[in-house]
């Protein structure tokens, strides 16, 4: 097929796939470009590729047990590269993070993509809660570990502080059991890192049900927590 040059990409210049059913895929790339990802995802995308697929996994689980929910509240969105997931079954989220750097150019990429179910502010949860409230799911990736353990009841307060009566919320956190096994740079960022007991244990000082999940690379389970490399932790019903 001859294709033609247009900005940074290429545009079929047929513009007919040998297959019909293929051809909506070749419009839109034509009339929107390809996806671009964000500075974290990037890099993850270029260093070790295998983990991104780990990561859309636990954006997967999280989209599938706030199924139905309206209104979200992401907490450490980062470049948001898993916030499409939760907007598969959430109705809106409101991303924050405390990295202006990252959170603009999410904010521009989003702009550009006419997603508007997506809305994001620069703030750091260990400072005070968000402005809005009435939330009924929130959701933390790989933010838990990096707040010091002295501030780590006011982080949980204040995301609770936003959330309705019956929310759900989810945080999700590497395994201290799999320390051994991790990189000098995630060592020193991860400052605290929780066994399934004690990511327990804080999860029910905030909410009457609490419930456990172990991942291993893609897979989500209910097995023998000190051999899963990252948990999960679910409260359900805020305690006033």
């Amino acid at each position: 097929m001859r294709v033609k040059r247009i900005g940074k990409r290429l545009a079929m210049t047929d513009r007919k796939t040998k297959e019909p059913q293929n051809q909506s895929q070749i419009d839109d790339y034509n009339q929107h470009g390809g996806v671009t990802f964000g500075p974290w995802t990037s890099h993850i995308w270029r260093t070790d590729p295998r983990h991104l697929s780990f990561l859309m996994s636990r954006y997967k689980f999280i989209s599938k047990m706030l199924a139905g929910r309206k209104k979200g509240l992401e907490i450490g969105c980062g470049d948001a590269a898993g916030t499409p997931i939760i907007l598969q079954t959430v109705d809106s989220v409101y991303a924050v993070d405390f990295e202006p750097l990252v959170l603009n150019d999410a904010k521009e990429r989003y702009r550009k993509a006419r997603e508007d179910r997506v809305r994001f502010a620069v703030h750091d949860m260990v400072q005070g809660s968000v402005e809005e409230s009435g939330f009924d799911s929130a959701y933390s990736l790989d933010v838990i570990e990096h707040i010091p353990q002295e501030h780590e009841d006011a982080f949980m307060r204040n995301i609770v502080s936003s959330l309705d009566e019956h929310a759900v919320c989810i945080i999700g956190t590497p395994n201290i059991a799999a320390e051994a096994y991790s990189s000098p740079g995630s060592k020193a960022g991860h400052i605290n890192l929780k066994s399934a007991e004690s990511l327990k244990a804080l999860m029910e000082r905030s909410f009457h049900n609490v419930f456990n999940f172990s991942m291993n690379d893609e897979v989500v389970h209910t097995g023998y927590s000190p051999m899963s490399h990252y948990l999960f932790s679910m409260g359900v019903g805020v305690k006033v």
